[in-house]
């Protein structure tokens, strides 16, 4: 393993700070590791994605579709996240190896703009569960100050950066798993009869609607699966990859079955789809809604500090040369234009498994390849250095990369349903076949 402590960054004007550098000093351990990931993986958008199943599959075919994505999702952290937790490398340092320096701007960007719609999307509802809060204790009723207010705050709190991620995610994890068992509890107490007719005693398929839901599934956590070395190197060297593996499998599991069942089985029963709403219908108790929408809120800081803001942040940096705390704020700023008022209406809720089915159609080929570069091609061994040297082998665009994620794209256009499977392995034949070719004409 090339060592990250030897090499000099500080004439390198590539970057505009530190934390993009290799990573030497690890700050989490794998408890800390686990309860980071499960916080962060309790997102509304699964919720979203489970409202989104009503009328096409049963729930005993939704919770293998849900396992299977959460399965192929943990598998693709484990072996992603590989580079950055053995050379302490960010996303955006990643894929200058497969892409170049310039053109790893184009898969940072590509990785951004879902991210930045999830922080939208995500702080909304959060907004939402504050502003019903509010509503309950002192009569003040106002969304958008709660969602500038609450926007404020998560910006505040990502600009701590990993440090303060980890204590924030540690605290609030146990948190959050009793009140997922809660509201699951309460769900299935209110409207169990109703389910038995509608989820459970239906034939369902396994036909399209089944892989369209596993794509789903899968699709929201591609964002994570693509930029997971950012949060990998901040994990002890110590600790196995298949040790990785199992965390990534055992935090996303029960936070995507809790929140997608939840959305699939309320929003089946009553027909609503907002998730506020839902929440509010499933607890008979209003100190235990008040409960319930603290939990609410307090899951999307989790979540969107994780995966929704830090990464998006981290591209800004490297492709516009500002400083962290600046591309914070960016970030911030840009999940106001996503307009998530109109993202959580019930219309909205096929849509947005169609947007994730769509962005799943460019992430799963840039994944593809980052996957393709790092095992077959480099055989695990980075340049560091070079990864650094805007002028040495790795400088302008990697236009094999770039071509590869194209012709993967095309093939997921083919069914959007299905956009992430028929992406991966046109894209790894043309790359590995594009690059091999390169070499010999070198």
């Amino acid at each position: 393993m090339e060592s990250i402590t030897n090499i000099d960054y500080s004439n390198n004007n590539d970057m505009s700070e530190d934390c993009l550098h290799p990573q030497n000093e690890r700050i989490m351990g794998k408890i800390s590791y686990l309860f980071a990931w499960l916080g962060g993986c309790v997102s509304i958008g699964t919720f979203t994605m489970g409202s989104s199943l009503i009328g096409t599959i049963n729930i005993f075919q939704a919770v293998i579709a849900m396992i299977l994505g959460c399965t192929i999702t943990a598998i693709g952290l484990m072996l992603n996240g590989k580079a950055g937790h053995k050379y302490g490398i960010s996303f955006t340092v990643q894929t200058r190896s497969a892409f170049g320096v310039k053109g790893s701007k184009i898969a940072g960007i590509i990785r951004a703009v879902p991210a930045v719609v999830w922080f939208g999307f995500q702080s909304w509802v959060g907004s939402q569960a504050l502003n019903e809060v509010s509503k309950s204790l002192i009569g003040y009723d106002n969304i958008i100050v709660f969602f500038i207010g609450f926007q404020i705050i998560q910006v505040a709190m990502a600009v701590g950066g990993f440090k303060g991620i980890k204590w924030l995610e540690n605290i609030g994890c146990i948190f959050i798993i009793v009140s997922l068992i809660y509201m699951f509890y309460s769900v299935v107490k209110m409207y169990g009869a109703q389910l038995s007719n509608i989820l459970i005693n239906v034939k369902g398929t396994w036909g399209m609607p089944f892989f369209a839901a596993v794509t789903s599934f899968l699709g929201i956590n591609t964002t994570m699966m693509l930029n997971v070395c950012d949060y990998s190197r901040e994990l002890k060297t110590d600790v196995k990859t298949s040790t990785t593996g199992i965390i990534y499998w055992i935090a996303v599991i029960p936070a995507t079955l809790f929140m997608g069942l939840i959305g699939l089985m309320v929003s089946s029963a009553t027909g609503i789809a907002d998730p506020i709403n839902v929440f509010s219908s499933a607890v008979d108790n209003k100190g235990l809604v008040i409960i319930t929408l603290i939990f609410i809120a307090f899951a999307q800081v989790t979540t969107n500090i994780l995966n929704n803001i830090i990464p998006p942040a981290y591209v800004i940096m490297d492709a516009f040369k500002v400083s962290y705390k600046k591309s914070i704020i960016i970030v911030g700023i840009l999940s106001f234009f996503t307009f998530p008022w109109l993202l959580v209406k019930p219309e909205s809720a096929t849509g947005l498994q169609l947007f994730v089915q769509i962005y799943s159609a460019f992430l799963g080929p840039i994944f593809t390849v980052l996957i393709v570069d790092y095992f077959i091609l480099k055989k695990q061994n980075l340049e560091i250095d070079e990864l650094y040297n805007e002028n040495g082998k790795f400088k302008g665009v990697n236009k094999y990369a770039v071509i590869s994620i194209i012709v993967g794209a095309a093939f997921a256009f083919l069914n959007v349903q299905i956009s992430w499977f028929l992406s991966i392995i046109p894209t790894g034949i043309t790359y590995y076949i594009l690059m091999k070719k390169s070499r010999s004409n070198t």
